[in-house]
């Protein structure tokens, strides 16, 4: 199984590559991890921020495989403890289907995009590069806590 991020926006502080690295190199061989960067729109003074997201909801369309599940990281969508998020990585494994998510630009998600399904990651508003590090440690959690390691227990203590 292969878990693809694509995140609009590809100049990123040295401490969120360094974060969302680490989490990806813990992941095992058979759930392996793939980030890709995607250039948000040129944004000008006039600003049109329909436009922008439309244009970035089009690179994120065609970057997204044919038949893998479509999850869009979206404020409104669907809170998940680590816990289900589990429990849903499980059911990927055993559907063998590839997931993609999709992280908005600054003015997020073009509302066109046909997700498989919204997770919120927080009712909080974060910064899309927080977004990227709690993401990565978010599906390593579940993928550890679905192996029966200790990194979730020890976590909790």
């Amino acid at each position: 199984m292969r878990l693809r991020i694509l995140a609009i926006g590809n100049k990123m502080p040295a401490w969120v590559e360094s974060g969302v690295a680490e989490y990806a190199a813990r992941m095992p061989p058979q759930c392996r991890v793939e980030w890709r960067a995607l250039p948000m729109a040129k944004r000008g003074r006039s600003g049109d921020p329909i436009r922008w997201r439309r244009e970035e909801g089009e690179r994120i369309r065609t970057a997204t495989p044919a038949g893998s599940e479509k999850v869009a990281l979206e404020v409104g969508g669907k809170v998940l403890s680590s816990e289900a998020l589990a429990q849903r990585m499980d059911v990927w494994f055993l559907g063998g289907r590839d997931v993609t998510f999709w992280i908005g630009g600054p003015d997020g998600l073009d509302p066109e995009l046909q997700a498989d399904w919204q997770w919120s990651l927080s009712a909080l508003t974060m910064a899309h590069p927080v977004v990227r590090v709690v993401l990565a440690e978010q599906l390593y959690r579940a993928w550890s806590i679905q192996a029966g390691l200790p990194y979730h227990r020890g976590a909790e203590e």
